[in-house]
């Protein structure tokens, strides 16, 4: 009877259905379009590449201290009520951007409006792995979970990265096409049809299983600040340290060599080479441990990223980031696992909002400080800064090898 069941249990993919991966594919492209739509409008109509900048950032920063609020309240209250609120609060921020940004409103109104894009951006991505954990635990069997889980989040990332190289092409069609303000209106429509139409997706309901009569988590607030699930925010927030430098070191590098239109072709040597990999660790061996991986592919990172320190054309820099392109994408599928496995019962969103705005967070850092080193000092130096993310991110590899180290320890004691 039991080999039976094993056999006709479905997979993941029938459970949910594939309106909703593509649902929730869709529903993601309006936030990978919102940074680059930002700084395309702001340049066409104020004239100011810096300020197109600081509301680029301004931008990221509304996701990253609004984000993790935004995962809480989709675990107090479910995620269908929230999301239908942010995606008509986020939509509305994207035209009322639009028209603050082509009035006579002064910078400061421009940054506050941005801030507001970003503080409603709908948690699409970690929201959606947060309820295909939670789907994948009450309709899995036990033990095919650790490997479906794993699968999942590779699939997630994959999504996330693609997404994040379609996100600008759109940008730069609408914006070639129409106008520079078209991207926006379109973000906004996106925003209202599909991430309206994720919320309202039957798997809504599943979410947040974890809570008491009342709405409230079963585990309380502090785990969240277990040493074990700090670890992983700073593991991941070394990655998002890394996309936001390299990108920036990387189109100086291109600058020096009046080629900087080529920045983004080369790095999606990096982007593919990620996405493809990060598939690829759905079928790696159960006896490779998360731990394992996260320390051998951040080291294939670091590795790769040291090699910046000795490119000298478009070729080698094309081979170094290549290398750390197969270490990027597992290295944030694992740490993206280790989040699912130790989010506290009834806090999964918040848990996963967390990691999504370490990657904003970092990748804003990363920008900022590479961009004022390029610039003042010279490219040189800003290409030791993703070294310096990658060392980051393998170190938190390293403590967390450590940390489970003794949490197997205990297991196995109290056994």
């Amino acid at each position: 009877m039991t080999q039976t069941h094993t056999s006709a249990e479905p997979t993941l993919f029938r459970i949910a259905g594939f309106p909703y991966f593509l649902i929730a594919f869709i529903a993601r492209l309006p936030f990978a379009m919102m940074v680059v739509g930002v700084l395309t409008v702001v340049v066409s109509a104020r004239g100011s590449l810096s300020l197109g900048g600081l509301t680029s950032a301004a931008v990221g920063l509304g996701t990253a201290c609004f984000g993790p609020l935004l995962g809480a309240a989709a675990d107090r209250f479910g995620q269908r009520v929230v999301l239908l609120i942010v995606a008509l609060a986020n939509g509305t921020m994207l035209l009322l951007f639009t028209v603050v940004v082509y009035g006579e409103s002064p910078d400061a109104l421009v940054l506050i409006a941005a801030i507001g894009i970003g503080a409603t951006a709908p948690q699409v991505s970690p929201l959606s792995r947060s309820r295909l954990v939670t789907l994948i635990r009450e309709r899995v069997e036990d033990s095919r979970q650790p490997r479906t889980v794993s699968g999942t989040m590779a699939y997630e990332s994959a999504a996330d990265e693609t997404v994040f190289v379609f996100g600008p092409f759109i940008v730069g069609i609408l914006a070639s096409a129409i106008a520079p303000w078209a991207p926006l209106v379109g973000a906004a429509i996106l925003t209202v049809v599909f991430v309206g139409a994720f919320a309202l997706h039957p798997s809504a309901r599943h979410v947040s299983r974890d809570r008491g009569e009342d709405g409230k988590a079963l585990s309380p607030a502090s785990e969240l600040f277990r040493p074990q699930l700090l670890v992983v925010i700073l593991g991941i927030l070394g990655v998002g340290i890394f996309f936001g430098t390299m990108l920036t070191s990387l189109t100086s590098f291109m600058a020096d060599r009046d080629a900087a239109e080529q920045a983004g072709l080369l790095y999606g040597v990096m982007g593919v080479g990620s996405a493809v990999l990060a598939l690829g660790v759905a079928w790696l061996p159960p006896a490779f441990s998360l731990r394992a991986r996260w320390l051998v592919f951040s080291g294939i990172l670091l590795a790769g990223s040291l090699l910046l320190g000795l490119v000298d054309s478009p070729e080698m820099m094309m081979l170094a980031l290549a290398i750390m392109g197969i270490g990027i994408g597992p290295t944030l599928v694992t740490q993206y696992s280790f989040g699912a496995a130790l989010s506290p019962r009834g806090r999964s969103a918040t848990v996963m909002t967390m990691l999504g705005s370490g990657i904003v967070v970092g990748q804003s850092i990363g920008a900022a400080v590479a961009g004022e080193i390029a610039e003042n000092v010279g490219t040189s130096a800003a290409l030791v800064l993703p070294m310096f993310a990658a060392a980051v991110a393998f170190g938190a590899g390293l403590l967390n090898w450590v940390l489970s180290s003794s949490r197997t320890r205990r297991r196995t004691v109290a056994a």
